[in-house]
């Protein structure tokens, strides 16, 4: 019988192996979903002495997206949300770990997609939303609670195939 212990072992680990084969690594589960989404007050990038938090659009349904300026494909995303969101959905960037203060002038220079973007220098506050890697955006419901963590830019199709549906799910 002990005999028998190694070969269910590596079958076992081969299965795992084999399953892990199919698995999208930019689909990465979030804890958070389904829960109210972490607050935080944070500096506006470009507007001194004003902060933003999410309990400034408790009531909405909008976007988080975490992106930094040193990312081409953030900067990228950045026109998917012009041309293609629009005014469907508000979208509040969180701008991660700007250490060289990038940010405002690039929004300046190239118009910002966001409503509102927030600077989390220090990457404390994506930390606590679980930000792996820019761009990660998620989508947070009327009540605060989060519905979708999305990793890796929104292109045409991933909007049409992953957000739109998402968020007609939260329309009155």
């Amino acid at each position: 019988m002990r005999r028998w212990i190694p070969l269910a072992v590596v079958v076992a680990l081969g299965a795992f192996l084999y399953l892990g084969l199919y698995l999208n690594p930019k689909e990465v589960p979030s804890p958070l979903v389904g829960h109210t989404a972490p607050d935080f007050t944070l500096p506006v990038v470009g507007r001194p002495g004003e902060t933003f938090s999410p309990a400034d659009v408790r009531g909405e349904v909008w976007l988080l997206n975490i992106w930094a300026p040193w990312c081409s494909i953030c900067l990228k995303e950045h026109r998917v949300f012009r041309d293609l969101i629009g005014d469907d959905v508000p979208v509040y960037g969180l701008t991660w770990k700007d250490l060289d203060r990038e940010a405002a002038p690039l929004l300046a220079r190239n118009g910002s997609p966001y409503v509102k973007a927030v600077d989390d220098v220090d990457g404390r506050v994506a930390i606590r939303y679980g930000v792996t890697v820019t761009p990660e955006t998620f989508v947070i419901d009327h009540q605060g609670v989060i519905r979708m963590k999305h990793v890796g830019p929104i292109t045409p199709q991933v909007w049409e195939q992953k957000f739109r549906p998402v968020l007609r799910g939260l329309r009155p």
